[in-house]
């Protein structure tokens, strides 16, 4: 509770051993409120948090042997990043020998071999990224924590250390908690995603589930984009029965657009059909996106940029199509 509002409510998760588990929202979901009472930096008002079959609700932070790794990454200034890997093992009274193994051990898998004696102020963010991560991992917690560990790099670098994370969960396979309000980040690293909303979850599931078959409009719309049919008057057909409390969803990379004169296009009764006007197309290197207007609804349309394909702009008349199998329904 801060004040009278519950920044979580009725949360009842477990996470598996070794599993990567996201935790994703928006701000004010209560992600990173979730994340610190892991840590030990909140208390529970109620109920019990167990880690490793013992509870650790009433267990301050820095006795809970966790690792930790923040968006700000959070090192020590006045240390080398190699006294910032010795500092959590000396804290356990691990001996300067041990120390100085491990420490190497680690500095060489996370490449950083030949950077122990520089200053943190001395180092990109990627490189202090893995200092943080290195120290987080050397002293073998039985929990990592991740809150926003790549919200401060720049895209291309934030793709790389989407790599290396996953590829450290597997080698370490210690179970990992991440919050992220980043999509592409939640789906890339986990092996199930928790999609919080107003305190509360929404939906868990794996990564490949969530995106395919979202239970809300909520997730549908958090996890991706979605086009909703309700607005079109389309008698929709589907792979599963609709009822009055569903809305009928086709993801944008689900739909194909043509001309309306477009040879060998033909006509499936597996598909539906609409008619549209392009309001935008949107060039994104590999994809292109379009807006286009169906009645008064807008669908999103995705696709991938290929050779010989005919490009469509502001004003054109289209035809857009879809399997009726890729339809979903959501609750509103």
């Amino acid at each position: 509770m801060y004040g009278q509002v519950a920044a979580v409510r009725n949360l009842s998760l477990t996470v598996e051993r070794g599993e990567f588990l996201t935790i994703l929202g928006p701000s004010g979901s209560g992600k990173t409120t979730t994340l610190m009472l892991l840590a030990g930096f909140e208390a529970p008002n109620t109920g019990d948090i167990v880690i490793g079959g013992k509870s650790v609700a009433a267990v301050p932070s820095y006795r809970r042997d966790q690792g930790i790794v923040f968006q700000s990454y959070a090192l020590f200034p006045h240390l080398s990043v190699r006294g910032n890997l010795e500092f959590p093992l000396e804290m356990r009274g691990v001996k300067q020998k041990d120390r100085s193994a491990r420490v190497e051990r680690i500095l060489n898998r996370v490449h950083l071999g030949d950077f122990g004696d520089r200053m943190p102020s001395q180092l990109s963010g990627g490189q202090q990224q893995r200092v943080a991560l290195a120290r987080a991992l050397i002293a073998d917690p039985p929990i990592l924590l991740l809150d926003e560990p790549l919200g401060a790099l720049d895209r291309n670098l934030r793709e790389q250390m989407q790599g290396e994370i996953k590829t450290l969960h597997r080698e370490f396979g210690i179970t990992t908690v991440c919050v992220t309000h980043d999509q592409e980040e939640a789906l890339t690293l986990s092996d199930r995603i928790v999609v919080m909303r107003a305190g509360q979850i929404e939906q868990t599931d794996t990564p490949e589930s969530l995106y395919d078959r979202p239970a809300t409009r909520f997730v549908a719309n958090f996890l991706g984009e979605a086009n909703f049919l309700d607005d079109i008057g389309l008698a929709v057909g589907a792979d599963v029965p609709q009822s009055s409390e569903t809305i009928a969803m086709v993801r944008p990379e689900r739909i194909r657009i043509w001309a309306p004169d477009a040879a060998g296009r033909g006509f499936a009764d597996d598909r539906q059909e609409v008619s549209g006007t392009v309001e935008e197309m949107i060039y994104a290197g590999p994809l292109r996106k379009y807006q286009v207007r169906v009645g008064h609804a807008q669908l999103i349309v995705r696709e991938h940029v290929a050779a010989g394909q005919q490009v469509f702009r502001k004003g054109d008349e289209v035809r857009l199509d879809w399997l009726r199998t890729d339809i979903r329904f959501v609750t509103a």
